[in-house]
Order: structure tokens, then C-alpha cells, then sequence
């Protein structure tokens, strides 16, 4: 039973370390020197869009946001949650970014940040890959 299992487990292994090579392999760098971000904004709901609109104002918001260098990949409002945008911007250009959000979009909205990439066409090469090999 032991050597069973022990061969099992190294087999397994064997399995995963082709697997991982066969990933690894494969080029999915990024091009270009510029990094997605995307910003959330979730609509503050003890406020009414008035109250919202006016303290945009205050803040200046739209006068701020997106910052010089930032540009607009996408700009979608969800609803129930807020907006999301993704912005293109050179890394150097992250803590501008981050300052426009801080100073013009709290009080308003609560915001997460997150480092994005395109996956649309590693996505579509994955599958095409998986398709092909399922009509061999």
C-alpha cells in the first residue's frame, strides 16, 4: 500500500511539473510602457445623488479627475455599486493618480485600486488551444 501511494504522489507530481512547464512556456508579456489601473468608485448610499453631485463640485472632482497623463481605457457605471473606471497610465504616473482619487473622490465615493491587465486575447489563444487539441 505504501509504495502504491508513493507512486501515486510521484506521479501526481510528475503531472503538475509538466503542466506548470507547459505555462510557463508560454509568452503572455505585456507590451507597451504603460500599466491598466482600475479604479471603483461604490456610490456612498447614505447619500442622494444631489448631495453626491454637489459635493463632486466641492471637491472638483471632474476638474481633477482623471489626472494629467491618465488616459481612459473604459468608464462603465454599475449599477447598484458605483463606477468603474480602467486608466492607462505610465507607472511613474500611479501616485498622481492615486492623489486625484484621494482629494477629489473621498467623501463622495469609497474607491478600491487595482493593478489590471488585457486578458481578452491570452483568454482567446488559451481556448482556440484547448479547442484544437479537443478535435485531434
Amino acid at each position: 500500500m505504501k509504495i502504491l501511494t508513493t507512486s501515486v504522489l510521484i506521479a501526481f507530481l510528475w503531472l503538475i511539473n509538466g503542466v506548470q512547464n507547459v505555462i510557463a512556456n508560454e509568452d503572455y508579456t505585456i507590451d507597451g510602457d504603460k500599466i491598466l489601473v482600475t479604479v471603483v468608485l461604490k456610490h456612498q448610499q447614505d447619500k442622494s445623488l444631489t448631495e453626491l453631485q454637489q459635493k463632486m463640485d466641492e471637491n472638483r472632482f471632474w476638474q481633477s479627475f482623471p489626472p494629467k497623463g491618465a488616459e481612459i481605457d473604459s468608464w462603465y457605471v454599475m449599477m447598484g455599486l458605483g463606477q468603474v473606471i480602467t486608466v492607462k497610465i505610465h507607472p511613474r504616473d500611479l501616485r498622481t493618480l492615486n492623489l486625484a482619487i484621494e482629494k477629489s473622490a473621498w467623501g463622495i465615493f469609497d474607491t478600491d485600486i487595482y493593478p489590471t491587465y488585457e486578458f481578452k486575447g491570452i483568454a482567446e489563444s488559451i481556448k482556440a488551444k484547448k479547442v484544437e487539441k479537443d478535435s485531434q
